[in-house]
């Protein structure tokens, strides 16, 4: 019927970096070494992005939730919930999985 009044299922999967391909080599703009390894590394960070977007999505529900639930309360009652909710979107990219970037200082701009 619903799934309202279930526990919160929350997975403690811990996710490594993922290997992947970046551009060409220094001077060679354009060119991938490896044109498939850069195809699926690209379509990685696609679904790593949506997973992230997805966590902050059902996070901001369950603050919802638990501020309509006890109402005048929630400063006391909802404090985990929002400090969880906190710490996952002052994360860089919303925490998203990175990959070990070759130069790190070209990606550090990314959010």
């Amino acid at each position: 019927m619903t799934d309202m009044y279930d526990e919160p299922r929350i997975s403690a999967v811990n996710l490594k970096p993922y290997p992947h391909e970046e551009h060409g080599r220094e001077g060679d703009v354009g060119r991938a070494l490896d044109p498939v390894k850069y195809l699926q590394a690209t379509e990685q960070r696609a679904r790593e992005r949506q997973i992230a977007v997805e966590t902050v999505r059902i996070l901001r529900k369950d603050v919802i939730e638990c501020y309509r639930k006890e109402g005048v309360n929630h400063y006391d009652n909802c404090k985990e919930v929002c400090e969880r909710y906190y710490r996952v979107i002052t994360k860089k990219d919303l925490g998203q999985v990175q990959p070990n970037w070759a130069d790190k200082n070209k990606y550090e701009g990314w959010n």
